[in-house]
């Protein structure tokens, strides 16, 4: 009984004398299978299983020159092991899906546009969930990126588009009336959370990491772990009065009810909980960082004051007043003008 090797693509070719023939490929694009002689090859030829399994290990040439050896050795370099734990634990869903799909891959084709193509075909079985598809080709572009850094790969064909998902937050900043509505149905924990990210412009995660011995009553020290930047931030009377003097506490400043740290999920469920009964249902938490920014702005700051305190590149700045909190531009335009008119009166 003949078995079609799993793989292996046939393409039918009517002949010029009307007769009809198969080809057989090892996989489809893959090299038509033929014999130590030449011969084009057919299932029930004694040769073809051992022509296609040549093939196959043509195609992986050992684990050493696969996609895998460059998965293996990612997870055990620095570029790895030194993110943080929950940015580990998300690379390590997405790498094992990699792995496991194109593990078998060999650096001659992870080379070749057809593999740009064959990785695209795999993000957009993601296409239904935008922000899913684009942090796993992240994923997959940081390891050929590695690859390529290490001198295993000539090029990296994820290296630039593959975006699927397109932030729409022109407008999305936390105005007062927002901000006084959600202090009004928010429990004590979350407003300081909320103070806390309006006067410091942090990430949700760096902030509920934070911990008393990084305050001292004037400034809040904060190690950012996405980036590894550590900022020195003084603290707003407002902010100031909510801390109120340093503890000897080792503990995180932000907890929860129950006076104990937040946990990621606890912490996005109450925030939710919060913003539903403030009627809030367009802004998240890290819109708050957005909102830092433009209210440093509109307070008179200039770009590298602004980066300072939030620890945003320069260019990250001008892009976010620029492109993504236009809410504030209005404010600033007046601002502007403002001091124009104080300027000309002054001549």
């Amino acid at each position: 009984m003949r078995v079609l090797l799993k793989g292996v693509h046939r393409v039918r070719k009517r002949l010029a004398d009307g007769s009809v023939r198969y080809y057989y490929y090892a996989w489809r694009g893959g090299p038509l299978l033929r014999g130590a002689d030449g011969k084009i090859l057919a299932p029930s030829d004694p040769e073809f299983h051992a022509a296609y399994s040549d093939a196959v290990k043509a195609l992986t040439g050992g684990k050493k020159h696969t996609l895998s050896h460059i998965i293996k050795e990612y997870s055990k370099s620095a570029d790895f092991t030194k993110k943080s734990e929950k940015t580990r634990k998300d690379y390590m869903r997405y790498l094992a899906e990699i792995e496991d799909i194109f593990g078998d891959l060999p650096f001659s084709y992870l080379e070749t546009p057809r593999a740009r193509g064959k990785f695209k075909e795999w993000r957009d079985t993601m296409a239904d969930r935008p922000r899913t598809a684009d942090y796993a080709w992240s994923v997959l572009s940081r390891v050929l990126s590695f690859g390529k850094d290490r001198g295993l790969l000539a090029v990296n064909v994820c290296e630039r588009g593959g975006r699927l998902y397109v932030a729409q937050r022109a407008d999305k900043i936390w105005t007062t009336d927002i901000i006084q509505r959600f202090i009004r149905v928010a429990s004590p924990e979350l407003q300081l959370a909320l103070m806390m990210a309006l006067w410091t412009g942090q990430r949700q995660g760096d902030l509920l990491r934070v911990t008393w011995p990084a305050y001292d009553g004037k400034t809040l020290r904060i190690k950012q772990g996405k980036t590894g930047a550590r900022v020195l931030i003084p603290v707003g009377a407002p902010l100031r009065d909510l801390l109120g003097a340093p503890r000897k506490s080792i503990g995180t400043i932000l907890v929860n009810s129950r006076c104990q740290p937040w946990t990621t999920d606890g912490f996005k469920t109450s925030w939710g909980k919060a913003c539903v009964k403030a009627g809030i249902d367009d802004l998240t938490f890290h819109d708050l960082r957005g909102t830092a920014v433009t209210r440093l702005a509109l307070a008179g700051c200039s770009t590298s004051q602004i980066a300072s305190i939030t620890g945003h590149a320069l260019k990250d700045v001008e892009r976010i007043l620029d492109a993504h909190y236009l809410g504030g531009k209005v404010e600033l335009a007046e601002v502007a003008i403002s001091k124009l008119e104080r300027f000309t009166n002054s001549l």
